[in-house]
């Protein structure tokens, strides 16, 4: 975990992720990725010397109208002092029964931010942190060059001008590889997921093609992260803090 935490300051200074006062809604779904941001951010606030307040969100999309099981995280929460919000959602019966949507991912995505948008809100925080990693970054540059046609990834901190919220990505830096032995390592719950599309994704056939890409010439998405961080755009630039980037959703 602390190779994890080395990652998680570089981000937070470097972009000026959290401030003190910050109140911050971890989006928490059971898998490695969120539990490991969890748990890091838990464990910063010991040293990092920033006095900021945490609270866990989970939103259940309860897949095939069955709704998950989220006790370990909620006894995870509990260990660590902090406070924990289920919220049932209808995602699952929208997206799949009624609009039987033939590419669920991005519908999915958009109503999963806005009920954790409205979620945060709700809990009074002013920041929203989410779990996604080294790994997420380089493959999601990559799908909007190869399916959109432009070059761009999401901001290590973004602001929601319509919700008077932050997002912030404290696990940027940190590969998937590296995430998945901390949550081994610190023996973290992971709540897999029912979607019906797991596995079967675009996201999924992007990480397959570039770890081919890596096996066949190494440092391959290494040499794409660092192309990201030299264009400067969308908050990545070496500047130190990024810009602050407005996105009205």
């Amino acid at each position: 975990m602390q190779r994890i935490l080395g990652y998680m300051r570089k981000a937070i200074q470097e972009f000026d992720l959290i401030q003190d006062g910050d109140k911050i809604a971890v989006g928490v779904s059971g898998g490695k990725d969120s539990m490991v941001l969890l748990r890091g951010l838990h464990l910063l606030k010991r040293f990092i010397g920033i006095d900021y307040d945490l609270v866990a969100i989970t939103l259940d999309p309860q897949f095939n109208g069955v709704s998950g099981n989220y006790e370990p995280v909620r006894e995870l929460c509990e260990e660590m002092g902090i406070l924990y919000y289920l919220k049932p959602t209808d995602i699952g019966q929208i997206v799949f029964d009624i609009r039987k949507e033939p590419n669920p991912c991005s519908l999915c995505a958009r109503m999963r931010r806005g009920a954790l948008h409205d979620a945060a809100i709700e809990m009074g925080c002013n920041k929203i942190a989410l779990g996604h990693h080294y790994d997420d970054v380089v493959e999601t540059f990559m799908m909007n060059l190869f399916n959109e046609g432009r070059v761009g990834c999401f901001s290590p901190k973004s602001y929601l001008s319509r919700k008077d919220l932050w997002m912030i990505r404290p696990l940027v830096f940190a590969p998937e590889k590296e995430v998945r032995k901390a949550a081994a390592k610190c023996g973290l719950p992971i709540v897999k997921s029912k979607c019906p599309a797991d596995g079967h994704t675009s996201r999924q056939q992007m990480k397959e093609f570039l770890l081919e890409q890596e096996k066949q010439n190494g440092g391959f998405t290494y040499r794409l992260f660092g192309a990201l961080r030299r264009s400067g755009i969308d908050g990545w630039g070496y500047t130190g803090k990024s810009a602050r980037q407005k996105v009205d959703k």
